[in-house]
């Protein structure tokens, strides 16, 4: 089993930043990508940003491209969502998660493990 914890959420205006952390832990050698996803009520889970852990490949949704950057720490083994020039539109419960890599397809569908979700909310 593989656990994930995120922290880093929190409220901030329009044009501020947020780093996300995703600390993984547990049969780490059971996935080989880890991703940021977010959600709204109402709305179907969104692929954000993922990274493949072996070659440090990003792939980044065109919503947040330029904005938001995905990184990983293989000695902490946690990575990171930094989220800057933050918009209401980006307000959203974010996920992290782990799985297989499958190429930049950015689908929450081949992701195995799951975070419980860190809210971020974005005021104008």
């Amino acid at each position: 089993q593989v656990q994930l914890v995120e922290s880093g959420g929190g409220s901030v205006q329009t044009g501020g930043s947020l780093r996300l952390s995703c600390a993984a832990s547990g049969k780490t050698d059971d996935y080989d990508s880890m991703g940021w996803f977010r959600q709204t009520p109402g709305k179907e889970r969104e692929g954000v940003a993922e990274i493949a852990l072996s070659t440090l490949m990003p792939a980044i949704a065109d919503s947040v491209k330029g904005r938001f950057t995905i990184s990983f720490d293989k000695t902490k083994n946690t990575a990171y969502l930094q989220m800057k020039s933050l918009k209401p539109e980006d307000t959203a419960e974010y996920y992290c998660a782990a799985g297989p890599w499958a190429g930049k397809t950015l689908s929450p569908a081949q992701y195995k493990y799951w975070g419980r979700g860190t809210q971020v909310t974005v005021s104008s």
